[in-house]
């Protein structure tokens, strides 16, 4: 991946996430080398990023990590149409984390998950710190094409704590 495409997707990144949900620029870096890791762009007529995903691809199923759509260009379409691409071309269940439903914003994004036929999980989950100085940070997981199990969610679980946030001691 060319520096300056990097560059724009952490700086869309950084403009729709808050640092609880991102890593620093490094870090972010980073994890170009992981195996299981792959950016996936929207480019516009003009060469320029207008949308990405970050996606882990693990053996066993797929994992969203981030999907951002440029403040400009949002609400045309662009993250449902990455978003059901990227569907289209697995065959394994896919993964995605979200806030509590407690805000307006947080029901909004879970209906347009919802729409895209994703499931909301009940089962209790926290993110590990992605930065320095972070907490663990409740969220929900979202599964498509079906609620998971909570065995098969203990397992994804465990393999995203070990892949995706390098801790191996789950918080009690």
């Amino acid at each position: 991946m060319i520096d300056k495409e990097f560059d724009k997707i952490f700086a869309l990144m950084k403009a729709s996430f808050p640092t609880s949900e991102r890593r620093n620029y490094a870090g972010q870096k980073e994890l170009l080398a992981e195996p299981y890791y792959r950016l996936i762009t929207e480019i516009n007529s003009n060469n320029q990023v207008i949308a990405f995903m970050a996606v882990w691809e693990f053996p066993s199923f797929r994992f969203i990590e981030h999907i951002a759509v440029d403040p400009n260009t949002r609400g045309s379409g662009i993250g449902g149409k990455l978003m059901a691409s990227y569907m289209r071309e697995s065959s394994k269940p896919i993964l995605l984390e979200v806030e509590y439903p407690d805000t307006d914003l947080a029901q909004r994004r879970i209906a347009f998950y919802e729409r895209l036929g994703f499931q909301l999980n009940p089962f209790d989950y926290l993110q590990p710190p992605l930065q320095e100085g972070e907490t663990y940070l409740p969220l929900k997981i979202m599964s498509y094409p079906r609620i998971l199990t909570e065995e098969e969610f203990t397992h994804q679980k465990e393999i995203l704590y070990t892949n995706v946030y390098k801790v191996t001691e789950q918080p009690s």
